[in-house]
């Protein structure tokens, strides 16, 4: 009797089902004025009539156990003690819409703006599947897939770079570029790869790997360690020399003009000078990265503007010539503007972002693993640097 007792109830909506008794408790109450709010039911299982045995109705399997227990018989029973009954169930909501209408009219309910009613999130596995959401991400790849049935490398399958023989420098076309580059252009990386890959025991990057090794460290600290001399001063430069170059090409400078603007702000030429080579002892790997350019590129705008420079800057010192950071910088513009792969402003991109001293990098990481795989099979002791080496000044400085 709690809804009858309840103000904020205005009517009393009844769903039964087909067996027990207990409608007719309602049925009570509705006689005897115990309930006198509008008192809306139905008994499910007005069907069971029709079936020639019995039938099981509702979740716990209702029955009815005689006629009094039946929906028909229950439905009359409610209906003649007041309450209201529709025709069949079908009519159910709309009767309770009507009795609800007649109240508002009669002022017995004062209807209220409908609160918003709680956004129910959808379930995250349907909408996936449906395309509609996707889980946030903490990285992005756009150069290669493993998900499938074989591993793709920026739209070509691993299977079919090994049957059109890509070899390493069409992978690195695809991975780094993401284009597939000509034939004499990936022959150029694996050229560049090879020229780059060692330059003798001397250089820092190998000595740091030979000391490292020596020091009884494993092989990636020791081809770490090397690889960290890598900069402006040693194999670091090809980007810049890059940069300058084109700058100074597409902006009309003169080499003349442009040599002597480097010198105005006090700053090198990157890609130009040498320790040991000179412009009569030259350096063989530039002399073949420079002819296979010119002989199998479309055009070497660039190259032949750097080339011209190193005709200036020779004429001072016959040291500075054009260096193989030089010379792969500027070769790779011109690569690069002229392989039809890239617009200039995406050859140009390539640069700023620092892809072509990875051509160094992963070329010089071949020299000094191998420095390091030679140190350990000779089993050399760890090094000590000769004090004979070494000039020593006790206050601080050098004279």
């Amino acid at each position: 009797m709690r809804y009858q007792a309840n103000p904020a109830v205005k009517i009393i909506v009844l769903l039964g089902e087909v067996g027990g008794i207990d409608e007719y408790e309602i049925c009570d109450a509705l006689k005897s004025k115990k309930i006198t709010k509008p008192l809306i039911g139905w008994c499910m299982g007005t069907c069971a009539k029709m079936f020639p045995y019995e039938v099981q109705f509702g979740h716990a399997g209702a029955l009815a156990h005689g006629k009094l227990e039946t929906s028909d018989a229950k439905n009359a029973a409610m209906k003649e003690a007041g309450a209201i009954i529709p025709d069949n169930f079908e009519e159910f909501g709309s009767t309770i819409r009507e009795v609800y209408q007649k109240l508002v009219q009669a002022g017995e309910i004062i209807e209220r703006p409908e609160p918003e009613a709680p956004v129910v999130p959808m379930d995250y596995s349907w909408a996936q599947k449906l395309g509609l959401i996707r889980k946030p991400t903490s990285f992005i790849s756009t150069i290669s897939d493993e998900r499938g049935d074989e591993l793709i490398y920026s739209g070509v399958p691993i299977s079919n770079i090994f049957k059109e023989d890509l070899g390493i420098g069409g992978v690195i076309s695809l991975l780094w570029f993401k284009r597939r580059l000509p034939r004499y252009a990936t022959k150029y990386i694996e050229m560049v790869l090879m020229v780059t890959a060692d330059h003798g025991p001397a250089v820092s990057g190998a000595h740091n790997t030979i000391v490292t090794t020596r020091a009884g460290k494993d092989l990636i600290s020791s081809l770490v360690s090397g690889l960290l001399t890598i900069g402006p001063r040693f194999g670091g430069a090809i980007d810049a020399a890059a940069e300058q170059f084109s700058w100074a090409y597409d902006t009309n400078k003169s080499p003349k003009e442009f040599v002597a603007e480097m010198r105005r702000v006090n700053k090198l030429i990157m890609g130009i000078g040498h320790r040991v080579k000179t412009i009569e002892n030259t350096d063989k790997r530039v002399a073949i990265l420079k002819e296979y350019a010119l002989k199998e590129f479309p055009s070497t705008p660039v190259l032949n503007y750097a080339l011209e420079v190193e005709k200036v800057t020779t004429s001072k010192k016959p040291n500075l010539i054009l260096n193989v950071d030089g010379c792969v910088g500027v070769s790779f513009v011109d690569l690069l503007r002229g392989c039809g792969a890239f617009t200039q402003e995406e050859a140009d991109s390539f640069i700023k972002h620092g892809f072509l001293n990875g051509l160094f990098v992963l070329g010089r990481s071949i020299g000094l693993i191998g420095h390091h795989l030679d140190q350990t099979r000779l089993k050399q002791p760890l090094y000590r640097h000769p004090w004979d080496d070494i000039s020593y000044a006790e206050d601080g400085s050098f004279l």
